[in-house]
């Protein structure tokens, strides 16, 4: 009786843990029938991709500060100020590009360090010193670029943002409604088969992993399902990237990050210790944990990846401007807390927080390619926000 309310409790929290991913698919199917598949032609999930690159990025980091129980107000003009720093060393002084980004992920370190230090020593509220440092960020934008853009960044710069991996094409079935010959790059391919073995290995060795600790595991018929759909979505898309360009170098930034992040939030103990400061930060203190530390590395990582967010921007760009990522800071937030993270802390994942920013994407692009106007898609991005802390609100009222 024991074990299978144990098992019963296990399928809940798996729908709860996946219940956003089917809510993409379905607002994924809904404007593929209003856009008359125009959302899945090759060439628009290729600007998907490129387009949330920098949004997944900083939806990486903001997922830590929000398991403090925290955000980071700051991160969109960190984004312009190291993009601004990039562009001008390497237009107007001529750095060597790999200079030009060090220097602006230095820039980035610091000012994360900066808002880290206020925080952990000082002990002024995050709110506070990022919503400072997002004045600052946006001030200093706008006075290093005297209001102007900069540009247009070398062909070496756009690289990271608008390049592809090499590919090797066939010719490959018709594309578009004049049915012009079509091709399929054979890399993305070999990429997709690898990823799909590597997925399978991984889920086979989590599942003896529970079972040799006798932890509860997901029926036979879940884990099927599971694998099933995350096949699914990855042979998909890269099945229209294939179509088009092949990978794009920002989806290999993207998941190199996503990766390393995923592991350090769910396999060390740094990542176990800022879970733990959000979870209760006074309890945490108690059992030994240098919660100043963790909050400075916190904000000092988002500083970072705010840096390499705006080098990627200006790349798509080629070039930077004073307004670039206006707003990135409200899209991260809402991408943890659509992906499942908690308002109080403690709770969320990686793998949340990147479908929070594909379905904010998804949305996005999609009312762009029906017309609608910014106004309405505000209103819709925050209705669905609104309703995935409601949906995170009744059920944590649920378990009570």
């Amino acid at each position: 009786m024991e074990q299978k309310k144990l098992s019963s409790k296990t399928v809940n929290i798996d729908i709860k843990q996946y219940g956003m991913v089917i809510a993409l698919i379905i607002i994924f199917l809904l404007f593929y029938i209003m856009t008359g598949g125009k959302n899945a032609s090759p060439a628009n999930i290729n600007n998907l991709v490129m387009q949330n690159g920098y949004v997944v990025i900083l939806a990486v980091g903001m997922l830590l500060c929000v398991l403090t129980g925290n955000v980071d107000l700051g991160v969109g003009s960190i984004v312009a100020l190291c993009g601004a720093v990039a562009a001008i060393l390497v237009v107007d002084l001529h750095v060597p590009v790999l200079i030009a980004f060090l220097i602006a992920l230095l820039v980035g370190a610091f000012s994360g360090a900066f808002v880290g230090f206020f925080i952990s020593e000082l002990r002024i509220p995050p709110f506070v010193v990022t919503l400072a440092t997002m004045l600052m960020g946006r001030g200093l934008t706008y006075t290093m670029l005297k209001a102007q853009t900069k540009g247009p960044t070398p062909p070496f710069y756009n690289l990271i943002g608008v390049g592809f991996l090499p590919t090797i094409k066939i010719p490959f079935g018709y594309t578009g409604p004049n049915r012009i010959p079509g091709s399929l790059d054979l890399v993305s391919i070999g990429i997709a088969f690898i990823a799909s073995i590597l997925i399978v290995l991984s889920e086979i060795k989590a599942d003896k992993t529970k079972q040799k600790y006798n932890f509860a595991r997901n029926p036979l018929w879940q884990r099927i399902i599971k694998l099933t759909i995350i096949l699914f979505i990855l042979w998909f898309f890269i099945y229209k990237l294939a179509r088009n360009n092949g990978i794009p170098n920002v989806l290999v930034l993207m998941i190199i990050l996503v990766g390393i992040y995923h592991f350090i939030t769910s396999r060390t103990v740094a990542g176990r210790q800022i879970y733990a400061l959000g979870g209760n930060e006074k309890a945490a203190r108690l059992s030994g944990i240098n919660t100043k530390k963790v909050f400075f590395w916190v904000y000092l990582n988002m500083g970072l990846l705010s840096a390499i967010a705006g080098i990627v921007l200006s790349a798509r760009n080629g070039s930077a401007t004073p307004k670039a990522g206006d707003g990135f800071e409200l899209d991260a937030i809402a991408s943890c807390y659509i992906g499942g993270a908690a308002a109080s802390g403690g709770i969320g994942t990686i793998i949340g927080a990147v479908v929070g920013a594909f379905v904010m994407g998804i949305l996005n692009n999609g009312m762009s390619l029906i017309g609608w106007s910014t106004d309405i898609q505000k209103v819709v991005k925050g209705a669905v926000l609104l309703g995935a802390v409601l949906f995170d609100l009744f059920s944590k009222r649920r378990k009570i």
